[in-house]
């Protein structure tokens, strides 16, 4: 028999505290939380380019501001409601569209301004705060912290990299595609000898640490540690093979049972140059994500979930001279699955005459990004409206609803 990590999942549970360290063995218990909704929360790190994937080629300076990017069914685009047309690259989800499970809410942005640094942008996104310092931990951790009933297994932060909006003292569980099994050398020893005796423990314990090993060195040769090096570079660089997809997979899975958050991320939306190519590629990961979302939960659970992509900034509204885009403001935020009321653009569209730009630049955010957010917890979960503007969003106004649950 063939060893996998999964398998070794499987016949690891006995190895007791020793191996609890491990990213893929989280202790959790299998409690049902006190809602049926389905949430999963999508972090599009990079600046996704709101004017590119929900083109307004209606608006009359659109084309004029993009010289080669410039969309609309005539390069194209898939034509959604007579002024907005959506990407080629998310042609795949046109039927989630056309059935009501798709809708975007256009010229949102957190309250970040003006220095549209990656890092900061994307720290407040997840703190979901207005400012820095102003609440501890994620938006999404300060919401399980609110409702009666969570366990660890209510809510999944999925994948490698760190998920602020997870953080605080709620109990939130954690798996990572891919993860070693990290232990010191004498952990090492004393495994050994514990399985020593039980040839098959034996064998699934050498193979995760050799597993380990590997992915250290590939690590070790792609450039290490780097840190805010590393971040930059992959928001720029695809990710590889189908990562996107075992998250997405694997969130389905947990959803279908006691489940009921999830939140990942995907890179490769820092679009400066041949932005054509890129998002692309990048919107292909994104439907792919989604479309496995949809297969693995199933008809009924899909009905009952909402999937909220979201991005740190937007990007400039005129090209660069390299094909590219830059960083900007104003973006767009992607709502999907079966209790969303799809099949609209929403949010107040400013305009893009050069007097209507934030700083002349970039598309003029017209909604706090945290608004719709705020509404989707409040219709999923039920968590009061005071809770959410002061605790979960501090400072924040909800406003009106603006019915994005069926």
């Amino acid at each position: 028999m063939k060893l996998t990590r999964r398998s070794l999942l499987a016949r690891s549970a006995a190895l007791g505290c020793s191996l609890a360290a491990s990213p893929l063995l989280t202790p959790v218990t299998l409690a049902a939380a006190p809602w049926d909704a389905r949430l999963v929360v999508i972090i599009l790190r990079g600046g996704m380019d709101a004017l590119d994937v929900v083109q307004p080629y209606g608006d009359p300076d659109y084309a004029g501001l993009r010289r080669t990017l410039s969309g609309g069914p005539d390069a194209g685009a898939s034509d959604l409601d007579g002024f907005y047309a959506l990407h080629p690259g998310l042609a795949p989800l046109l039927p989630l569209w056309r059935q009501g499970e798709l809708g975007f809410v256009q010229a949102v942005s957190t309250p970040y301004r003006d220095r549209r640094s990656h890092f900061d942008g994307q720290d407040l996104l997840e703190a979901g705060t207005a400012g820095p310092g102003q609440a501890a931990g994620g938006w999404l951790n300060r919401l399980l912290q609110l409702l009666p009933g969570i366990e660890a297994r209510t809510a999944f932060a999925i994948g490698q990299e760190r998920m602020l909006l997870m953080e605080g003292d709620a109990p939130v569980s954690h798996w990572a595609p891919g993860a070693g099994l990290m232990m010191s050398p004498q952990a090492e020893r004393l495994a050994g000898l514990l399985m020593e005796d039980d040839p098959l423990f034996h064998a699934a314990l050498n193979e995760a640490l050799e597993l380990t090993r590997q992915d250290l060195s590939l690590g070790a040769a792609d450039g290490g540690d780097d840190g805010d090096a590393d971040m930059m570079m992959s928001m720029m660089t695809a990710p590889r093979g189908k990562a996107h997809a075992e998250v997405a997979a694997y969130a389905a899975q947990q959803l279908r049972g006691d489940s009921r958050i999830a939140a990942f991320s995907i890179n490769g939306w820092d679009t400066h140059q041949r932005q054509a190519n890129g998002l692309k590629n990048a919107l292909g990961r994104l439907a792919e994500t989604i479309l496995t979302l949809r297969n693995g939960l199933g008809p009924e659970a899909w009905g009952k979930t909402a999937v909220a992509a979201v991005t740190e900034f937007g990007r400039t509204v005129r090209e660069n001279g390299t094909g590219g885009t830059d960083h900007g403001t104003g973006g767009a935020m992607l709502l999907a699955g079966g209790a969303i009321r799809g099949g609209r653009v929403l949010g107040r569209w400013p305009g893009l005459a050069e007097a209507d730009l934030y700083d002349r630049r970039d598309l003029m955010p017209t909604a706090d990004v945290r608004s719709p957010l705020a509404w989707l917890l409040h219709g999923l979960t039920g968590a009061g409206r005071s809770g959410l503007e002061a605790d979960v969003f501090p400072g924040l106004n909800m406003g009106g609803n603006p019915g994005l649950l069926l």
